[in-house]
């Protein structure tokens, strides 16, 4: 089986597009092979089979026709089955309640398509479903008839297909998102019953596997996906529609083949959104150093104190509260008095200056009648005569509507005169671009508005802040993509590891965690947490920084909390070291650009032949030669996983042959595990960068 390194980027392809119509009748048995899929049957299976051509597997497609079941097989192995039993492969809800497809009772093979048809569990209703054969995938397409449905669903045996990834961010039992991402997917219970274009979690409608198969579900609407939910084995991916279920199953040898696939169909960065300083240097927000309690003095002596300290940065970005009402875009002059003497003191200690911005506009705003009264805000859904209200964690609020020119003029104009009065130089958008308590525009869809808000966004530096736009083809983008608000402990700093590896293998490779040592209102994150966090950011694309090393802030209370000098000069080694990697970084955003390919992704992607790199979820690969393996717990040892290879351990200068567990590594609060494939590309930079100790190794 070749790595993702020895083969070439997959040629982009289309969805392919399904037609319902007649069919002719059965084949006869025993028709002679062609060089192309085929299909036989016996007494209890018709099967397809695509046999293996120039980058592609082959794989069979086995359907069971007493109970119908999909059962992908490759190498004489399965790789991905339905569910059987009362659950179903093929499901709907009819009539308030759950049915499924069961016996097949026609099929077809024509042009090319598999077409099959069922009797269902519910009285005087079928299902038809086609499958339609490529080299390395297979279309599934299924519907119901002779009566209605107001869902459709795939179900999927977990184990059928070993380990499942992709998914974006997960709401789980365990907390998730904010305090739990299980990687693999399967091992935590994963439940959605809102995942869709308009969620604010970054999601995606793709999932793959260990065992390399992958599935790309192609709606714009809601979805509820379960994933091991109460521990139950399966897969449950349902559309909250009756109209006609499209999906592609994915067959590679490997599974950054099958990532490769999925880029195929929904496209790779056009840009990187971020520029090489915003890349080297983090942002300094201003949220979770004082979330709501914050005023003009305070953040000037916030990026005072950075500035002394000697803490690298590109931007000073004032986040929530410097308004005078949600949806104003004006100063409150009470706690900001002289907003431009602020600017300008930031920038001439060397920083950029930021504000936070959303398109929510809050009812007791002065602007919040102007734009009902100029029909500049959604529509409600169920009386589109009025605008949609929302609430959020900031009251209640219309959302400006971006599919009207006029409304997007209007917003526009204010936020630019913001940055020509108050010399603002880039913002960071926040809350969503639509709701679904909302109608859409006519003519577009909920998924247009990820669009929509992205095209707003593009005019504007974001300032490593990025923007939180997903949904099938958002990937072309290019933004940094940040991550949902996390706690301050360690639960959220391994979520926070979990999570971009998620995000970064649905097609985002500009990822970075939270604000280092969280954000969601919480105790200020500990000295050994917040430098933790800081070490493991380090070796990520991006830093995104607020709790200041040099002392925080109390949530509830608003008062300081202070951090020791060895706090600050932990946290300063990491952005330097960071800052050093730099340049190694910048080819990896050059190459992602160029191939789609993610920067931070799972040691299985580099190493798909090494069995124990499937369930790794405290290390990663950033980009083709840097392991990093930081503390992401208390205390001072954990196990290094090293895949096969020749590593050097940029710590103590020494070489060690892969595959290992390096057991008991020593990690002191000074230390952060990071190991180089002395073989890969950039080898040489990442070294150089990274290296405490010893002599660099040669590749030999």
């Amino acid at each position: 089986m070749l790595s993702w390194r020895d083969r070439p980027v997959a040629i982009a392809v289309s969805l392919a597009t399904l037609t319902l119509g007649a069919f002719a009748a059965v084949p006869a048995a025993g028709a002679a092979p062609t060089a192309g899929p085929r299909v036989t049957h016996d007494a209890h299976a018709v099967t397809l089979t695509v046999p293996a051509s120039a980058g592609a597997p082959g794989y069979s497609v086995k359907v069971a026709t007493g109970s119908l079941t999909i059962t992908t097989r490759r190498g004489g192995h399965t790789v991905l089955a339905t569910a059987g039993g009362t659950t179903g492969g093929l499901r709907f809800r009819s009539g308030g309640a759950w049915q499924r497809a069961t016996k097949v009772t026609h099929w077809s093979w024509k042009n090319g398509v598999l077409r099959l048809d069922a009797a269902t569990t519910r009285d005087g209703v079928t299902a038809e479903a086609l499958i339609t054969p490529k080299p390395d995938r297979y279309a599934l397409s299924w519907n119901v008839k002779g009566g209605s449905a107001d869902q459709l669903g795939l179900a999927f045996d977990l184990k059928s297909a070993g380990h499942w990834y992709g998914h974006g961010e997960a709401a789980t039992s365990k907390g998730g998102p904010t305090t739990d991402q299980p990687w693999p997917l399967d091992a935590g219970n994963v439940h959605d019953s809102a995942f869709g274009p308009a969620s604010y979690e970054m999601v995606d409608p793709f999932w793959y596997t260990s065992s390399a198969t992958g599935l790309l579900v192609d709606t714009g609407e809601v979805m509820d996906v379960a994933i091991n939910d109460a521990n139950d084995g399966l897969g449950r991916f349902t559309v909250a529609s009756g109209g006609t279920y499209n999906a592609t199953v994915f067959v590679e040898s490997d599974p950054f083949q099958v990532y490769r696939d999925h880029t195929g169909v929904v496209g790779k960065p056009a840009k990187s959104d971020a520029t090489y300083t915003q890349f080297e240097k983090p942002l300094w927000n201003s949220w979770a150093q004082f979330y709501t309690k914050v005023d003009q003095t305070k953040l000037l002596d916030y990026a005072q104190k950075l500035h002394d300290n000697g803490i690298p940065g590109h931007t000073i970005q004032l986040d929530d509260r410097w308004e005078s009402n949600y949806g104003n875009l004006t100063f409150n002059t009470k706690t900001f008095p002289d907003a431009r003497a602020m600017s300008d003191k930031i920038h001439a200690m060397g920083y950029d200056f930021g504000l936070w911005v959303t398109l929510w506009i809050n009812l007791d705003s002065t602007n919040y009648q102007y734009a009902v009264d100029h029909g500049y805000l959604l529509k409600d859904k169920a009386d589109p005569t009025k605008p949609c209200t929302v609430s959020w964690w900031n009251g209640t609020a219309g959302i400006v509507d971006l599919a009207n020119p006029d409304a997007k003029a209007w917003y526009v104009a204010n936020i630019k005169k913001l940055m020509s009065t108050y010399g603002v130089d880039g913002f960071k958008f926040d809350t969503r671009f639509f709701d679904d308590t909302c109608a859409p525009d006519k003519g577009y869809q909920r998924a247009d508005y990820q669009r929509l808000g992205a095209q707003l966004a593009d005019q504007f530096d974001l300032q490593g802040a990025g923007i939180r736009v997903h949904w099938s083809g958002s990937q072309q983008t290019g933004f940094v993509i940040r991550q949902v608000d996390k706690g301050t402990g360690w639960n959220s700093l391994a979520a926070s590891v979990a999570q971009n590896l998620a995000i970064s293998t649905i097609g985002y490779p500009f990822v970075e965690t939270d604000m280092i040592g969280g954000s969601l209102s919480q105790p200020a994150p500990a000295k050994e947490v917040l430098i933790r966090w800081a070490q493991s950011a380090s070796l990520m694309p991006l830093m995104y920084s607020s709790t200041s090393p040099a002392g925080t802030n109390d949530p509830k209370t608003g008062k300081p909390v202070p951090y020791d000098q060895e706090t600050i000069d932990r946290y300063r080694d990491a952005v330097q070291a960071h800052g050093r990697l730099a340049p190694y970084i910048w080819d990896q955003v050059k190459h992602s650009v160029a191939t789609g390919d993610p920067i931070m992704r799972p040691l299985f992607f580099d190493f798909p032949r090494d069995a124990g790199a499937y369930t790794v979820s405290d290390e990663w690969m950033l980009g083709p030669a840097v392991l990093a393996a930081p503390k992401l717990s208390s205390g001072d040892t954990r196990d290094v996983f090293l895949p096969t290879g020749k590593w050097f351990d940029v710590n103590r200068g020494t070489v060690v042959q892969g595959p290992k567990i390096l057991r008991g590594y020593r990690v002191p609060l000074d230390v952060t595990p990071a190991f180089v494939d002395v073989k890969a590309a950039g080898a040489d930079k990442a070294i150089r960068a990274l290296r405490r100790t010893g002599a660099a190794p040669t590749a030999g």
